[in-house]
């Protein structure tokens, strides 16, 4: 798990991914740790086997829809005032409703990380660039869930997550 997270936080903090990112979660409905699974495998050269890919894609939306979405819906509520001049008392609640959001993030990473020891290495022809190998993984799992955002969305990603 550390070696995913390690790679997943270094490439969310690349210029322009975060964004990317954001973008694919509030428009087309994306699971980042989804996505970020695919591209790491990618990055390590490693395929993304279509029945591993699927089981991937149900644990995540399981995971989201029970744990993640809520907690990312009520954090997003309490940026907001309630009542009147309620800041002292709803940030530091709503901080703390964003730390578990990231937990539950990481933990449905370290479930994907798990699958991840499944997967054959060095299944991509030598020749195709990261970018495409990372392209390819993430239109794979943006088809399993069923949240199909355009390839141009998945391409700025794509090479915002492979630029160097």
């Amino acid at each position: 798990m550390t070696e995913f997270w390690d790679w997943a936080v270094t490439s969310y903090g690349k210029q322009g991914v975060s964004a990317i990112c954001l973008n694919l979660q509030d428009s087309y409905g994306e699971s980042v740790p989804l996505l970020l699974w695919a591209a790491w495998l990618a990055a390590q050269n490693r395929h993304l086997d279509s029945d591993i890919a699927a089981e991937a894609a149900t644990l995540s939306a399981a995971w989201s829809d029970a744990v993640i979405s809520p907690l990312r819906n009520l954090r997003r509520r309490l940026k907001s005032e309630i009542t009147p001049e309620d800041d002292k008392l709803r940030l530091p609640i709503r901080n703390k409703i964003k730390g578990l959001e990231l937990e539950a993030e990481k933990a449905l990473m370290e479930k994907l990380s798990s699958l991840s020891s499944r997967e054959k290495e060095l299944n991509y022809d030598i020749n195709q660039p990261l970018n495409a190998r990372t392209l390819k993984a993430l239109e794979r799992v943006s088809k399993l869930c069923q949240a199909n955002a355009p390839k141009s969305a998945l391409t700025l990603l794509a090479e915002a997550l492979t630029k160097t």
